[in-house]
């Protein structure tokens, strides 16, 4: 296209652009393009996590390194931790408040502190959970990955913590009279169903925690409260044997209370087959699986608004 100009000249114009009024959407799909950290569909979601399978072993030993690198115990703190907790919960459960009823001495410690160890892993992981994306935006914005790496190695990195401290709650269980048996295989698949449950759990709370990042203050108190509910200190039949039975049934059938019980079963000679619920085991099941799928679906749905505003 051409036109004359005032002084005769002829001034040529560009010709129209073949975008012109084109949206932005039509403009994406025409030349190939796609939204920035957009949301992939569930089975290539899994298939980018497992290509980061690398990234989040080697991530959440970076962490676990790191947790106590200030302190001059350093690693030691992994099992110091809890065992001081158990401590102080002896003398003011175990001493002051009779909480070992129906228990001998024998029973009751290797009881507290092995449900003290197991409560730990997974309140560690949902607190971890609540920072994995808040606490790292810096790499969630740099860096193109799939952001359920982060809650997930966070979980992981919480078993690896357990894993060393069970060497010391095997010293304490056998110390008190239960020598390893053939039960003592069941805390393989324990550890295993508490860990997909604790992933899902992280999860949720890892979404939770990125549009809120106040909830990170608010969980400690709704921890302390499910530990007192879960029979960390007590045996919740026998603590509760005056109170109405659904009462029992519901707090015993709270999943930090059966992977407690499940692993005390494994682990304590005289913590036998009566002290568990009904269904153990397929309560167990269902617990892990109903959070660690639905956990992931629900963090997934929302992939697109991490480290977003």
């Amino acid at each position: 296209m051409s036109e004359t100009t005032h002084d005769g000249g002829v001034a040529v114009s560009a010709p129209p652009s073949p975008d012109e009024g084109l949206t932005a959407a039509e403009l994406a799909a025409k030349y190939g393009l796609s939204v920035s950290g957009a949301r992939p569909r569930v089975r290539e979601y899994v298939r980018q996590l497992w290509g980061r399978r690398h990234f989040i072993l080697a991530f959440s030993r970076a962490k676990l390194t790191a947790q106590y690198s200030q302190a001059k115990l350093g690693q030691l703190w992994q099992v110091a931790t809890p065992l001081l907790n158990a401590f102080v919960y002896f003398m003011i459960f175990g001493v002051l408040l009779n909480a070992s009823r129906g228990m001998s001495k024998d029973v009751y410690i290797p009881f507290l502190v092995t449900g003290v160890f197991v409560f730990t892993f997974t309140q560690s992981s949902v607190m971890s959970g609540v920072r994995a994306i808040s606490g790292n935006l810096g790499l969630v914005r740099a860096l193109h990955f799939p952001r359920a790496s982060l809650p997930i190695s966070f979980a992981l990195q919480q078993l690896q913590q357990l894993l060393y401290s069970m060497i010391v709650l095997f010293l304490v269980v056998i110390g008190f009279g239960s020598y390893p048996d053939a039960s003592w295989l069941l805390i393989v698949p324990v550890l295993v169903l508490q860990f997909c449950f604790n992933t899902g759990l992280a999860l949720v709370f890892a979404r939770a925690g990125a549009k809120t990042p106040d909830l990170a203050q608010l969980m400690p108190f709704v921890m302390r409260t499910w530990m007192y509910a879960s029979g960390v200190m007590f045996s919740i039949p026998v603590f509760l044997a005056d109170k109405p039975a659904w009462v029992a049934n519901v707090l015993q059938w709270n999943p930090a209370a059966i992977y407690m019980d499940l692993m005390r079963y494994a682990l304590i000679e005289e913590y036998g087959s009566k002290n568990l619920p009904d269904h153990v085991w397929a309560v167990a099941v269902g617990w892990a699986l109903l959070f660690a799928v639905g956990g992931f679906l629900y963090f997934w749905k929302a992939e697109e608004r991490y480290g977003r505003g």
